[in-house]
């Protein structure tokens, strides 16, 4: 997609400045994309390169990531995830249009989190959740070996792993291997592999552990009931993060969620192992649930590879 850039700055609860990328024509349809945990902007680059001309598309940095502020202790929590989405979309999508959602890992359950909200009920028109879950994260973790009883030895595990306050230091080929072991498919391409951990070892290790923290008792099952939009749900087989038994609970769970969306053989990353499928199934959100507020070339959905709910 063609992407003129502007930036901004949006202020959201507890004084959190939240750094704000706007792509795309001002009267084009809109589309929010929300990254995940240990992420930033950045990790959206593959999925603006395959969207299509014409869409209209703001990616924010979660707050404590990229170049959103910092905040303190009490600043970490799925109520503030559900208020930065909310000041986004306040700043970002005017009263009386609609924005298709897009969240990724944290981000979806950002956009769960945020489903009894207002704002989100008034200008959001159809979600993407990809490689996410609503609540029990660390008990199917499958980074670590473990069954049966060493069930709960590698729920402990995974527990210290993410949420230990240490620095990753630069990116070597020990710690780009490893991080492409627990986050992505063996597929991924290198240029990928390479990129997701330029991203995720620039996240400053005390936001890595605190949001660890929040996602270690996350549960945004109650709100995510009230999702009351057309909502596509996205899984790589292969995710030892999100694994597929969660979206199988999405499908559940969610008001207007259909069949969960399997990418054979993709990772946690889908966004950056996948980014043709993704951009195609939010081109098809938007044609199928934007339509009517599109100005510009009805073939919004030319490049669909996935299925509208």
């Amino acid at each position: 997609m063609s992407s003129p850039l502007r930036e901004k700055r949006v202020r959201s609860s507890g004084g959190a400045l939240l750094h704000v990328e706007v792509h795309g024509p001002d009267d084009g349809p809109t589309v929010v994309l929300s990254h995940g945990w240990t992420c930033s902007t950045r990790f959206w680059e593959p999925v603006l390169r395959e969207l299509p001309p014409g869409l209209r598309v703001v990616t924010y940095d979660q707050r404590g990531h990229g170049r959103s502020s910092v905040t303190g202790p009490m600043g970490y929590s799925t109520t503030a995830l559900a208020d930065d989405l909310c000041a986004v979309l306040e700043a970002c999508v005017p009263a009386g249009s609609r924005a298709v959602l897009a969240g990724h890992s944290m981000g979806g359950m950002t956009i769960m989190a945020a489903a009894d909200r207002p704002v989100v009920r008034e200008r959001a028109a159809a979600a993407l959740l990809a490689s996410t879950g609503a609540s029990r994260l660390m008990p199917e973790l499958l980074v670590l070996p473990g069954a049966g009883r060493a069930a709960r030895l590698r729920e402990f595990g995974h527990r210290v792993l993410l949420s230990a306050p240490l620095p990753l230091g630069p990116v070597t080929p020990l710690s780009r291997a490893l991080l492409r072991y627990g986050t992505m498919g063996r597929g991924c391409s290198p240029e990928a592999a390479d990129l997701c951990a330029r991203i995720v070892q620039a996240c400053p290790p005390r936001v890595r552990s605190r949001w660890a923290h929040v996602l270690g008792t996350l549960d945004v099952e109650r709100t995510a009931r009230q999702l009351d939009l057309p909502t596509v749900v996205l899984v790589g087989t292969a995710d030892r993060l999100t694994p597929p038994v969660h979206s199988r609970r999405l499908a559940e769970l969610l008001p207007r969620g259909g069949e969960p969306i399997a990418l054979p053989g993709i990772g946690h990353m889908t966004p950056l192992e996948a980014p043709d499928r993704v951009a195609g199934i939010i081109a098809d959100l938007v044609t199928h649930h934007l339509r009517d507020e599109d100005p510009h070339d009805p073939d919004l959905g030319a490049q669909r590879t996935g299925n509208a709910a």
